[in-house]
């Protein structure tokens, strides 16, 4: 089976944790002090990438729907020993204690965003929120780029490694994946993730709109996650292509995202 990390829940939290800590980490690093400071990744999953935070010395808060990923949370750090706090939430981000929320420093969306429903709903719930000095680290596939669509989730081989056939026309997309005998479970998430795909220009567009502005960002032509899951040494995407709106989206196949308030 292809991508079959996808399925293999120890082996993505290992995977989230190695390219956070040796891509995100140094992202971040020259701009936050990370000893004792607290963290909250929206979406969460396993926690793999809130790991390489709790080692560096943070308290660390994880929040996700699927509660069965909350279990496997808990249960993967039992085995992790350091002094400071965890805590993983299976709830919604709107039901999150606002008090609470105040007191973070970072807040973390780490291939999240293009799930969710009304991004610039929760971006402006998070900016209405933070307290002054946090910053935020949002970081997604643009919808544009080759597997934008997530097909990687496809069961069928030939399918998960097809690029950009999520840009058909829904009853084009859905009947391919039929006619690839994808499950109706797999080709319902996949038609989720075309309504909720995220483009770089939408993305700006919604910080701008809010109290938060761009403080620093790096596209990537060749992602860093594909190092721990293909061998594929990250590459930074040509400076002359990131300055091109649309185009570029084809040609990225992550963002990364400083924020911060105004």
């Amino acid at each position: 089976m292809s991508f079959n990390f996808h399925y293999d829940r120890k082996k993505y939290f290992d995977q989230q944790y190695q390219n956070t800590k040796k891509y995100i980490v140094p992202f971040l690093i020259n701009t936050i002090d990370f000893a004792d400071k607290n963290v909250l990744e929206v979406g969460c999953g396993e926690g793999g990438v809130l790991k390489a935070f709790y080692e560096l010395g943070c308290n660390i808060t994880g929040i996700d729907l699927a509660s069965n990923k909350i279990e496997n949370a808990n249960k993967y750090y039992l085995k992790i020993n350091t002094k400071n706090t965890y805590k993983f939430i299976a709830d919604d981000i709107y039901n999150f204690d606002l008090n609470l929320l105040n007191t973070f420093d970072l807040i973390i969306l780490k291939d999240a965003i293009e799930h969710i429903h009304h991004q610039n709903k929760l971006i402006q719930f998070l900016s209405e929120n933070l307290k002054k000095n946090c910053k935020l680290f949002i970081a997604f596939p643009p919808w544009q780029m080759p597997w934008g669509g997530h097909q990687q989730i496809c069961r069928n081989k030939f399918l998960s490694f097809v690029p950009y056939f999520h840009l058909f026309p829904n009853f084009f997309y859905k009947r391919i994946l039929k006619l690839f005998g994808e499950e109706q479970s797999t080709i319902q998430s996949l038609l989720e993730i075309k309504e909720t795909g995220i483009s770089i220009e939408r993305f700006e567009q919604i910080i701008k709109k809010s109290s938060l502005s761009v403080s620093k960002k790096l596209f990537f032509f060749i992602n860093p996650n594909y190092e721990v899951k293909f061998g594929l040494k990250p590459r930074l995407q040509n400076s002359l292509i990131s300055k091109i709106p649309y185009l570029r989206g084809f040609f990225t196949t992550t963002c990364y995202y400083l924020i911060e308030k105004k």
